[in-house]
């Protein structure tokens, strides 16, 4: 087996355009296009334009697949609608965190996992095992999907203008089936960048046409091709966890403050319970570090693994750092001790290659759009 980087559907076209490519879990991506912080405020204000053809498919079918997936994962897939979608996560038996993941049920018995591209061979082998002994079918459905998303307040006039499906009915979490620049597509309401925006599931041999036609459909609005770099500083103004940064196998989904998303209350036992029931309620007890947003007071930006300071002591460790376009200055989001968590706490810093740094700390998101 080689270990040549996978290519998605757009690969040529990226670099037709002049994209800066990178590794990322595997694969080859445009990381940015031109300024990744023109990308950046080009979604926060108007749009921009992603292949996300590097997330991982997963399709579960069969009468039971709504059982199968009830016990694999945390949530509650029984409560999952037709046509609507839920974020949730896969955890191992001591409770550690394997992914954060989107279900979308698209039928009766039809539902479709997407993992982060770097976990979705082990979520496939996970949910796959998982789904033995219920009537169920796991597929792998990598291959059959390019991924591109529309992401920007501009979004959604520029995708009317190219589908006649209802996007007015559509709502956030929620995914249609429909024809878009004439090419079949899962339109789904959702994002990793904080603005309203949609996510096109298509053949492969589909996405360059698609692209294409979105890029005409979007010239005035002001639509550009954007990159990893972007997305990651769109989703880090956004508060949202990265897989491998804030959440992690060491980390269940209390210590990560998202046990909203561990459902205890559902029908029938899912991988995990027990060890969550514990850490739900040693979470309650005792709070253990708090996620938290950091803004920087001076202009050196901090990287994941850095020291969370306060009177020459440790207290936290930052899991995401970059510069702020929209804030204008660099931010962090940390791991933080409880007693030093609160939005406000005097005296912290970061440790920035042996200079304490001063940090204001602030609850988490730093941005959110107006609605």
């Amino acid at each position: 087996m080689s270990n040549a980087p996978r290519l998605t559907a757009l690969d040529a076209l990226h670099r037709s355009l002049g994209a800066t490519m990178t590794d990322f879990a595997g694969w080859d991506m445009p990381l940015r296009y031109g300024s990744e912080r023109d990308e950046h405020t080009a979604v926060r204000t108007r749009a921009g334009l992603f292949d996300l053809s590097h997330m991982g498919e997963i399709t579960v079918t069969g009468p039971e697949a709504m059982k199968a997936l009830n016990y694999a994962l945390v949530g509650n897939i029984a409560t999952i609608g037709p046509g609507r979608a839920r974020y949730t996560m896969i955890c191992q038996e001591d409770g550690g965190i394997v992914d954060d993941l989107i279900v979308y049920r698209l039928g009766e018995t039809e539902y479709m996992v997407v993992a982060n591209a770097g976990n979705a061979q082990i979520v496939l082998d996970a949910i796959t095992e998982r789904a033995v002994g219920f009537d169920a079918e796991v597929r792998d459905d990598r291959d059959a999907y390019a991924l591109i998303a529309v992401q920007g307040p501009e979004s959604p006039g520029i995708l009317k203008s190219v589908t006649d499906a209802d996007l007015d009915g559509l709502k956030y979490y929620a995914g249609l089936p429909g024809t878009v620049a004439g090419v079949p597509a899962l339109i789904a309401r959702t994002g990793y960048t904080g603005e309203d925006g949609f996510e096109l599931f298509v053949a492969p041999e589909h996405a360059e046409p698609l692209w294409r036609a979105l890029t005409e459909a979007g010239q005035d609005a002001g639509l550009v091709p954007c990159g990893l770099s972007c997305r990651d500083t769109l989703r880090l103004e956004a508060g949202m966890p990265l897989y491998g940064h804030e959440l992690t196998t060491e980390l269940t989904p209390f210590d990560a403050g998202l046990g909203r998303v561990v459902k205890f209350e559902k029908d029938g036992d899912f991988v995990g319970r027990t060890a969550l029931e514990a850490a739900a309620e040693k979470a309650a007890a005792n709070p253990p570090r708090k996620l938290v947003g950091l803004i920087a007071e001076g202009r050196r930006v901090p990287r994941a693994g850095f020291s969370v300071v306060a009177d020459g002591e440790v207290v936290g460790e930052v899991t995401s750092g970059a510069p702020s376009p929209t804030l204008g200055k660099p931010i962090a989001i940390a791991y933080v001790d409880a007693a030093h968590a609160a939005p406000g706490t005097a005296g912290v810093g970061i440790d920035i290659r042996g200079t304490h740094e001063a940090y204001e700390v602030v609850a988490l998101p730093f941005y959110k759009r107006e609605k």
